[in-house]
């Protein structure tokens, strides 16, 4: 009986694949789209970018010299293959586990990665580097760039491909096209030219010519060529890109490894710039993901026989919280508009965007583009609400500064994922945006404490004629009753939530409720803690936490935000601006990057657990 090959328990490395025929690399291609299924199913990930690259991730590994030559993924939650290719599928399992392999490239995991990924648009520049840096030494490797269309709607991606035009350095910049068609008819002649100018015979044939017409005229030759990239170019989607200086090859099949090879193997020797545009499908080999696209884009555990995802609970998230507030609001004020780049499912607009489409917008991968159209609705009378994941709103600074800040409008913020996100790490995690927006003029920013108070933030927010920030954690909610209707709060007032005399403790957002335990425990031992809901980080209730600072003299603040310039900074500088001498202890997030793992692991490891308050009371009462 003929023993099963397993081709992927073969792969050490790149080099391994070049050793297998193309019936070998199509099976292989199977492996690894079953392992990928396999092991998201049970850890949870980004299952359907990572299945509709495998043929083009095996073409990459096969045709060039890894890791002399450079691959950059954008994004990078496309790179599940690549990383089996490259000597990591035994440690596959431990995918966005906690000590185990990230979900994205990371320079420090392998030599295979050569930059690390997490936000769109950023490939195209971070190629172009690294091939200037390679020119400048006088080095020889090819440089490849991937980037999906989707990564095409962020602005930074435009500015590489328009400087990478420029320069014409030896870049090769793959864009892998899942969804957006831009070209749904390839054409005959389209089809025709690219495979006769990816032949080398083509490439022989043109060299001879430019050398018989240089003799007679240099302008003969730039012209004849420049004829001939031009009708290549117009006979597809090309011509945008060869005006940016770019020698445009495609459309071609992303799921045929054979023609994936032969045009990587052809063009990797041509000078300048180059665009492959090749055609893709997301979810592909696992029919669930190819249906649902977006449902699989980035999932938690699911079952494999049915799709559906594994429940962890039913108890309302604060991001249903928000999508829930928004709606009801938005149905007593026609003057809401909801606005997101790229992420309507994860911060919970999808359900606005099919009741109120007309007031919907998801500008794509486009954070600054959001901000600013946000205030420009905002200058009309509307009342725009920009919601993004925290680690996305660093890329719209000076927009909210500049555009919506200085001009003072109304434009609300809703900042979701803020704090520890877990298992996407440090690309992912949102724990910088009190820090960075907590400077900002004419800008309110409040932290709920719970879903219920999270609804009357957002009530208090689309009140106010002034810009707002509301941010709050991935997650469930403390499991409170919503009370309706959402009434407003007022300014800049806090929630004194237990009354004491030995000790102070203020909390931001849903720490609160952390900070009641400790309290507790700290009760048994005799000692009595008052406990603040700071609710508004700026303006705090100075008034409040002054008189009680005065009073007590014994302060501990807790955030999960950095403590560089975040909540307890605040604190400090309301103590300094009162001229109140306390003893002070701050809890948050230290100044380093958190790794990837679970929620409350990574907040056990860096101190933001009852034991911390505990100790840190121990230490500020000795």
């Amino acid at each position: 009986m003929e023993t099963e090959t397993h081709f992927l328990d073969m792969i050490e490395s790149p080099k391994d694949l070049k050793v297998l025929n193309s019936q070998q690399l199509s099976l292989l291609a199977n492996e690894i789209r079953n392992k990928i299924i396999t092991t998201v199913a049970k850890t949870g990930g980004h299952l359907a970018s990572s299945l509709g690259v495998v043929e083009l991730s095996i073409a990459l590994n096969y045709s060039f010299n890894l890791p002399k030559d450079k691959i950059v993924w954008d994004v990078g939650h496309q790179s599940y293959a690549h990383k089996l290719l490259t000597g990591r599928a035994k440690r596959f399992h431990t995918l966005r586990q906690h000590k185990g392999l990230s979900g994205f490239p990371k320079i420090y995991e392998s030599e295979y990665d050569s930059f690390g990924t997490g936000h769109s648009s950023t490939a195209i520049s971070a190629a172009l580097g690294i091939a200037k840096a390679r020119d400048l030494k006088q080095e020889n490797y090819k440089v490849i760039s991937v980037v999906g269309d989707g990564a095409l709607t962020g602005g930074m991606a435009f500015e590489g491909l328009n400087n990478a035009g420029h320069l014409k350095s030896d870049l090769i910049v793959v864009l892998n096209d899942n969804r957006m068609s831009i070209s749904q008819n390839i054409g005959a002649l389209s089809s025709y030219l690219r495979k006769m100018i990816t032949h080398p015979k083509y490439k022989e044939t043109r060299k001879k010519i430019g050398s018989f017409l240089n003799k007679w005229s240099n302008k003969a030759a730039e012209r004849a060529f420049a004829l001939e990239d031009t009708l290549r170019a117009m006979s597809g989607p090309g011509l945008l890109f060869k005006e940016m200086g770019f020698r445009y090859f495609g459309p071609i099949n992303g799921h045929d490894l054979q023609a994936l090879t032969r045009v990587f193997n052809n063009i990797k020797d041509i000078k300048g710039p180059i665009l492959v545009h090749i055609i893709t499908k997301k979810g592909k080999g696992y029919a669930y993901a190819e249906e649902e696209v977006t449902k699989f884009h980035g999932i938690s555990q699911f079952n494999i026989e049915n799709g559906e995802k594994i429940k962890s609970s039913n108890q309302i998230t604060y991001t249903g919280a928000f999508s829930n507030a928004l709606v009801k609001m938005a149905r007593e004020d026609k003057r809401v508009i909801a606005i997101t780049a790229a992420m309507s499912a994860g911060t919970g607009l999808d359900r606005f965007s099919k009741e109120f489409p007309d007031r919907f917008f998801d500008v794509g991968i486009a954070e600054q583009h959001a901000v600013t159209f946000a205030a420009g609705l905002a200058t009309q009378g509307f009342k725009p609400v920009v919601a993004m994941y925290s680690t996305f709103l660093q890329r719209a600074y000076d927009q909210i500064i500049h555009d919506v800040c200085l001009q003072n409008l109304p434009v609300t913020f809703a900042i979701d994922r803020a704090g520890i996100v877990g298992e996407d790490g440090p690309t992912h995690h949102g724990p910088f945006d009190l820090s960075f927006l907590r400077n900002i003029p004419n800008l309110t920013i409040m932290a709920p404490k719970d879903e219920n108070e999270l609804g009357h933030m957002l009530k208090t927010a689309l009140e106010l004629n002034s810009p707002a920030a509301i941010r709050y954690p991935r997650g469930i909610g403390a499991g409170v009753q919503i009370q309706n209707p959402y009434h407003t709060i007022e300014i800049g007032s806090s929630e004194i939530l237990k009354e004491g005399k030995d000790i102070l403790i203020i909390a931001a957002g849903p720490l609160s409720y952390l900070a009641l335990e400790a309290a507790k425990e700290l009760e048994k031992k005799g000692k009595s803690v008052c406990v603040i809901n700071t609710r508004f980080i700026k303006p705090l209730d100075e008034k409040t936490i002054s008189a009680l600072a005065k009073k007590i003299g014994k302060i501990i603040t807790i955030e999960e935000n950095a403590l560089e310039g975040g909540f307890g900074s605040a604190i400090l500088e309301l103590l300094e601006k009162n001229k109140i001498k306390a003893k002070v202890k701050r809890i948050g997030i230290p100044d380093e990057f958190i790794e990837h793992g679970p929620q409350e692991l990574l907040r056990k490891n860096i101190g933001l657990t009852k034991s911390n308050i505990l100790s840190a009371a121990k230490e500020i009462l000795s």
